[in-house]
């Protein structure tokens, strides 16, 4: 979606559109699920667990620190990632209004 008719939509329909792009690709969601499985801050062991390219992992973890499901921190020369469980908690929320509130009819 172009930048020119997002102020068409509410802001939380812009946020969960970039929340869904963001957990569109099958190795983010892989990424998500073994970062959730750690206890803390995992740093470069993504690429071995995943299996992509260590370029491709940094361009995933970008996208998921843009939308704030992770947070990254700087540990000499690595960077540790966790979930960012504050933010989390207001993505379930979003999504879960939008599904209840989203009527479900027959067709």
């Amino acid at each position: 979606m172009g930048l020119t008719k997002a102020y068409i939509f509410t802001e939380d329909q812009n946020i969960l559109a970039d929340i869904f792009k963001a957990l569109a690709h099958p190795g983010r969601i892989a990424i998500l699920q073994h970062i959730s499985k750690q206890k803390g801050c995992i740093c470069n062991d993504i690429v071995e667990e995943i299996g992509l390219a260590q370029p491709t992992i940094s361009q995933h973890l970008k996208e998921l620190k843009q939308v704030g499901l992770i947070k990254g921190e700087i540990s000499g020369k690595k960077i540790c990632y966790c979930i960012n469980s504050e933010r989390w908690t207001e993505i379930q929320s979003l999504i879960n209004n939008f599904l209840l509130k989203t009527e479900s009819n027959s067709c």
